[in-house]
């Protein structure tokens, strides 16, 4: 085994091949994919009725593009020189892919909450697109160039200290290590602490139950079944049902006994198309009802198609060839506790999924209205986040080490974060153009 000495070299050797104070530079390569091909590119295998609705989303204001945008960012990325310290990343690390959530436990949770673009990669690619993301959305909230700087630079700092104190704690306590929703309140200023809670509450009522209550209806026969919402919700058709029904199995078998012992204490009952998020419009998600006991006793699944991670054009391929696996390993391995019904398996035309409870006290937060020392807060709260999950898989040490005790890393990435402001706002022109010029259809307000 190397010694903590070796691997905290390794970290410092990694500075000769790419300067801390490197990772400020951003300059498009003469060789630049145009970002609307990338995101065209991305629509092709998706459902051809919803990318209107995807591009209608992205093209509200630049942080909802900077979420769509996952692709022509990691293109972006991948054109840099990277320090080769390799963590499981997020591939996705953007301020809104942080949230609450349920333990297991039924203990609410901080954490990374998005794992669609998860691969092994350099650990700097999730930092620079948190920090990118922090300004953008400060900026996009009114605040000056020198304080959406300064919420970036929080970033990025909290990155890097988190990172400095977990490198030097056991192996058991680093994979131990979560942030509880209830240790937040004290980072909350006093005059915020009251709404603050209620988004706790809320959270806490997002259930399986809430949403059965919200989704779904008793027809005139006494039969249950989910409500059409068109085009956001649609009952899924007959042979949807059925082939759902179908590859419940294959889901099934990729649980830990116990839990499906708990499963099969579940009967299927309906499904339904469901339109997901801002980058996710236009892949197969589907919600399925599940009764327990009776009809008081819900679970409601969400079923998410997989697709090839943004990231493998430009990374060494994953050891999963299946792509909901991919995702699940990746939530397991960055999340401190995660969905005990998370799971995969592959359906109709070969198509991959995975497996999660639709829900389940899950929250994120209200960034858009947040005062320039809230965001900077929340911004240090979600790199605290991100270097947890990046220290449980890759080498903390090293990557301390590289870090140093010094903020030439933590300025480097906010300069970065700055410029890469203009590339983001540059490209969500380029979509609002092609778009009033009815080169690319999108659908407002949906």
């Amino acid at each position: 085994m190397t010694s903590p000495a070796a691997r905290a070299e390794l970290g410092k050797k990694a500075r000769k091949i790419v300067p801390r104070s490197s990772h400020g530079r951003w300059i498009p390569s003469s060789q630049r994919p145009d970002p609307l091909t990338v995101l065209q590119r991305q629509s092709v295998d998706r459902v051809p009725e919803l990318v209107p609705i995807r591009y209608g989303r992205m093209v509200v204001s630049p942080f909802a593009f900077l979420r769509g945008a996952a692709a022509v960012m990691a293109a972006d990325l991948s054109a840099q020189r990277h320090t080769g310290l390799t963590v499981q990343l997020c591939g996705d690390a953007h301020l809104l892919n942080f949230g609450v959530y349920a333990s297991p436990e039924r203990a609410l949770l901080f954490d990374v909450n998005d794992f669609d673009e998860t691969l092994p990669g350099p650990f700097e690619w999730d930092v620079k697109r948190l920090a990118a993301s922090v300004a953008v959305a400060a900026l996009q909230n009114g605040t000056t160039k020198a304080k959406a700087h300064r919420a970036a630079l929080v970033a990025v700092e909290a990155y890097r200290t988190a990172m400095r104190r977990l490198s030097g704690l056991r192996e058991l306590t680093v994979w131990y290590e979560r942030i509880d929703a209830d240790d937040l309140a004290p980072l909350v200023r006093a005059d915020r602490r009251a709404r603050f809670e209620d988004r706790l509450a809320h959270a806490r009522r997002r259930t399986s139950l809430q949403a059965f209550g919200k989704l779904t209806a008793v027809d005139e026969t006494g039969a249950r079944h989910i409500v059409d919402d068109p085009p956001l919700l649609e009952r899924a058709a007959d042979i949807d049902r059925v082939n759902l029904g179908k590859i419940f199995s294959d889901y099934r078998s990729s649980l830990s006994a116990e839990r499906r012992v708990l499963l099969d204490r579940f009967h299927y009952v309906d499904a339904a198309r469901k339109v997901v998020g801002v980058g996710s419009v236009g892949t197969r998600c589907f919600i399925l009802l599940l009764e327990g006991r009776d009809d008081g006793d819900p679970l409601m699944l969400q079923i998410k198609e997989a697709g090839r991670s943004v990231l493998e054009p430009y990374l060494p391929p994953s050891p999963y060839t299946h792509q909901g696996e991919r995702v699940v390993h990746g939530q397991r391995l960055m999340q401190a506790a995660s969905d005990i019904f998370l799971g995969w398996m592959t359906g109709p035309e070969k198509r991959h999924f995975y497996w999660r409870q639709l829900r389940d006290m899950k929250g994120s937060a209200e960034v858009e209205t947040m005062s320039p020392a809230t965001l900077r807060a929340y911004a240090g709260l979600c790199g605290r986040a991100l270097a947890r999950a990046h220290a449980r898989s890759g080498d903390r040490i090293a990557i301390a080490a590289y870090l140093g005790s010094s903020d030439v890393f933590d300025r480097a990435v906010a300069d970065f974060a700055m410029r890469y402001v203009n590339q983001n706002a540059d490209d969500h022109t380029a979509l609002s153009a092609a778009i009033a010029a009815g080169v690319i259809t999108a659908a407002p307000g949906v």
